[in-house]
């Protein structure tokens, strides 16, 4: 009995101890479990919503008609957008404010960067002027240049009839292609220092020695800029590029703010029509649709510039 007894508690105590082991074998990682609520937030914050916005452009589903999010209706949203007009105007009117903004950025923040490089004083009081503009919200920005490109009270106008340029009022934000000129010269204004930081940033981390060498081979200031300097410094403005490209592309607060999209939708771009699609005329389904093709295009152009990244880096790491 008592051998009987013992078996049977041996028995239990070998079931209980390989219960143990098996929960201490799946028992998560100390680091999973301190990252878990990290993980869950981001999934309820970020991920869900993604899903959910996704499964939507499936479907035709409208605010004023919440039970129509369950029709599902296969691509019929994605194939309408190809044959939108109006989608493809904004589109290219995206595309045309990316390229004109980052070519005009480019160009005037390597000519800041380039002056505050060579002050000899007060080079941190510049550069803090410098990255003044960036310290505004985008909804600032709009409604300062907005008041400042009023045809009426706007110091724009002020300033061109007190000079004697114009004798009358030029209506910025009522002509199509002034008011996309105002847009544009408000996101110039505002990102300009993006570029002239990195530019500096890759100017005080340049090496002398092959400038100076240069000089010393007989080569103009242009020769040593365009075959010495710049080549080094392309990296840092197509990182510059990259970042603002990917502003530009989602741009929507200026606008919204000073325009609007008008007038008469000449100022339309992408994501002020998913806007008004999506919340004005309560298509929300057709409005993801085109958020996500937007979110398509942006990666594709991130994309080329992150090869053009890589084809500088390596041309910088053959020539020094």
């Amino acid at each position: 009995m008592n051998e009987a007894g013992t078996v049977v508690e041996t028995a239990e105590t070998r079931g209980g101890n390989a219960s143990t082991g098996t929960l201490k074998a799946w028992r998560l990682p100390a680091p999973v479990l301190l990252l878990l609520p990290a993980f869950v937030v981001l999934a309820a914050v970020v991920v869900v919503p993604l899903l959910l916005s996704l499964y939507s452009s499936f479907t035709p589903f409208r605010l004023t008609r919440p039970d129509s999010i369950w029709t599902f209706i296969g691509f019929r949203n994605y194939e309408r957008l190809f044959t939108d007009w109006e989608f493809w105007v904004a589109f290219g009117r995206t595309v045309l404010l990316l390229t004109v903004a980052l070519n005009l950025e480019m160009v005037l923040g390597l000519g800041l960067a380039l002056l505050v490089e060579k002050a000899t004083r007060g080079q941190r009081i510049l550069r803090t002027i410098m990255m003044f503009p960036m310290m505004f919200s985008p909804v600032l920005v709009g409604f300062q240049f907005k008041f400042m490109f009023n045809d009426n009270v706007g110091l724009i106008n002020n300033a061109l009839q007190a000079l004697g340029l114009t004798d009358r009022a030029i209506p910025w934000l009522i002509d199509g292609t002034l008011a996309f000129i105002a847009i544009l010269t408000a996101e110039v204004w505002s990102s300009t220092a993006v570029f002239a930081i990195f530019i500096l940033a890759g100017l005080m981390a340049m090496p002398r020695e092959p400038v100076e060498a240069a000089r010393v081979d007989g080569c103009t200031p242009w020769q040593t800029f365009r075959y010495v300097t710049w080549p080094y410094l392309m990296p840092f403005a197509f990182i510059a590029m990259t970042i603002r490209s990917l502003d530009i592309a989602r741009a929507y607060d200026i606008v919204k703010i000073m325009t609007d999209g008008g007038p008469a939708k000449r100022t339309e771009i992408l994501w002020t029509l998913i806007a008004r699609t999506g919340y004005s005329d309560a298509r929300m389904g057709l409005a993801n649709a085109m958020a996500y093709v937007a979110i398509l295009l942006s990666i594709v152009f991130t994309a080329l510039f992150f090869r053009q990244l890589a084809k500088a880096r390596a041309q910088v790491a053959a020539e020094w």
